[in-house]
């Protein structure tokens, strides 16, 4: 597909202004895909990847489609999580101030009171579902002047359980809408909720760019529950290590194991869930920055960090399938660079983890544990250590993240 810009696609002058001030100029596939359908008021269904460019995607035409004197909200984005709730309002502020229109962003875990009255101001309205039905029910926000409606990222919001929220969500727009419908997938329970939410939509696929191979190295250790945490402050206390990034079940966990480390003398910041934004961005400025080497966080709450310099994955509490493994050890071994992606296991734990890494192909790393090593098609296991850290496994190239 051949480069185009902004107003060859039938954007506004003052719009593809905005965009050009920003340094963007030519559209990416997606977008070139995507915005004269939208500006034709057509209902979409995307497959497309993160990181395609799908928010200037939705949100560029959106510009064009609603005026300063439309009721409000006009138009509802629901996202899953509050990171990438601000990410899209911080992505269309300024193109929004172009066409003199408001935008904001609600989730839980910032004040409701002036989550309130930022939303009954606000043209576009970037929402995570929770938050968006407690302002619903106290009648601070209403939904029946929606004109376009964006779901953003759906698969995940399903995956989180969110579906019976968006469902009701839905119900209180008009069903004379326009409707967005973004995700990573349109297989199976996700295509079947595309259909149900559209109507005659155009359907589009942008395929992932072909990401480099990336050099990580994937060890499993064996340890007692008792000594979790002598093995982590070893690990962190190796030579050559960069940032590390240490995953762990719970919320309450990453408080508890930030103390223990603390007690340790190493300094370390959580992340997770019940932070507020203000400190999950303050957190994970600290981090990239290097001001703390690490950060302990939740599987939700690290979704869609991607900071350079991250040498080591941690998984304290072991993952909980194979998509979670893949997840947290692609955060580290990015652009080129090695990794290193550390797994704790627990015997109670041996034939789950077991499973994964055979699914992953791991069978030789997970092996070095002396645990039974569960592989693909009835291949038998190499002899293995009885104990001790599994040092000396080899590179491997990791399984595609999702």
């Amino acid at each position: 597909m051949s480069s185009q810009s902004f107003a060859d696609l039938g954007v506004s002058a003052a719009v593809a202004h905005a965009l050009s001030e920003r340094g963007i100029d030519s559209a990416f596939p997606i977008q070139q895909a995507v915005i004269p359908d939208v500006l034709a008021r057509r209902d979409v269904l995307a497959k497309s990847p993160t990181g395609s460019g799908k928010t200037l995607a939705f949100g560029v035409p959106m510009m064009d489609l609603i005026e300063a004197t439309d009721g409000r909200p006009s138009a509802l984005v629901l996202a899953p999580t509050r990171e990438l709730a601000s990410q899209i309002v911080d992505e269309l502020r300024r193109v929004a101030h172009a066409r003199a229109l408001s935008i904001a962003a609600v989730y839980g875990g910032a004040g409701i009171q002036a989550q309130a009255k930022a939303a009954r101001k606000a043209h576009i309205l970037v929402a995570c579902p929770g938050r968006l039905e407690d302002l619903m029910q106290r009648g601070a926000v209403r939904l029946d002047r929606v004109r376009l409606l964006v779901l953003d990222e759906a698969d995940r919001m399903l995956d989180m359980g969110f579906r019976p929220a968006v469902d009701r969500i839905v119900r209180a727009t008009p069903a004379k809408r326009q409707t967005l419908f973004f995700s990573a997938t349109l297989d199976g329970v996700v295509g079947q909720v595309a259909q149900e939410y559209t109507r005659d939509a155009r359907r589009h696929s942008i395929a992932p760019k072909p990401e480099r191979a990336a050099d990580i190295e994937h060890r499993f250790v064996r340890v007692k529950h008792e000594a979790k945490l002598d093995a982590l402050v070893s690990e962190l206390r190796s030579d050559g290590r960069g940032l590390a990034l240490v995953f762990v079940r719970t919320k309450r966990g990453a408080d508890r194991l930030v103390k223990r480390l603390d007690r340790h003398n190493v300094k370390a910041v959580a992340m997770h869930g019940d932070k507020s934004q203000s400190q999950r961005e303050k957190a994970l400025a600290r981090f990239e920055r290097g001001h703390v080497d690490t950060l302990v966080a939740t599987d939700v709450a690290a979704r869609g960090i991607d900071v350079e310099g991250i040498t080591h994955v941690i998984q304290f509490d072991a993952p909980e399938d194979r998509d979670a493994y893949t997840h947290r050890v692609g955060r580290t071994g990015r652009a080129g660079r090695t990794g290193l992606g550390i797994t704790f296991v627990m015997a109670d734990q041996a034939t789950d983890m077991g499973k994964i890494a055979g699914e992953l192909k791991l069978h030789e790393e997970f092996a070095l544990t002396g645990f039974a090593s569960h592989k693909a098609r009835g291949e038998h296991s190499r002899p293995s250590r009885p104990q001790g850290r599994s040092g000396g496994s080899r590179r491997r190239r990791p399984p595609r993240r999702r």
